[in-house]
């Protein structure tokens, strides 16, 4: 009886903390009784990453204006799948995000990967580790760095992570 109690507690907490039926991030967010600067900031950064997969978010069920809310947004590619996620923490008005975009690629390299990269901000520091098996890429600003794990000859796993404090 304890275990199907557990079970039902569990499944209860999961079901007022996961929403997916909402069409983007930032609606899902707005649904949940996210405040508005976190929602907005959220909209923004869903349409500079172009995340249009499988939405999932997590927020207090009693207070989630206040207190930190998860966002995780999935998407299945022709050579590969993406998983993007955001907390948002707000702070009266403002809202600090961290993001983390893991991005799975096959059919190419890290290193091709990395001329990529490079060819298109030639101002990216690149640092290799452990022969080549681990590539960090840091902007002259540090904004954000992306680091690529090579997971065969022909496939690389990119992972790109930021922190902003917008307005502070």
């Amino acid at each position: 009886m304890k275990e199907h109690l557990r079970i039902l507690v569990a499944f209860l907490i999961l079901f007022t903390s996961v929403n997916s039926f909402a069409s983007s991030l930032s609606e899902d967010a707005l649904n949940r009784g996210i405040s508005d600067v976190c929602s907005n900031y959220l909209s923004q950064i869903e349409q500079s990453y172009g995340l249009k997969g499988l939405n999932i978010t997590f927020a207090h069920p009693e207070n989630p204006l206040d207190l930190p809310s998860l966002h995780i947004s999935t998407q299945k590619y022709n050579n590969g799948s993406s998983s993007f996620s955001a907390t948002l923490t707000p702070d009266g008005e403002y809202c600090y995000l961290s993001t983390v975009q893991v991005t799975s690629l096959n059919g190419q390299s890290c290193s091709e990967i990395t001329k990529i990269k490079v060819d298109s901000d030639q101002n990216l520091k690149v640092s290799v580790y452990a022969d080549g098996n681990f590539t960090i890429l840091t902007p002259l600003d540090e904004s954000f760095q992306v680091i690529l794990t090579s997971s065969g000859d022909k496939s690389c796993t990119m992972t790109e992570t930021r922190m902003m404090w917008p307005g502070k």
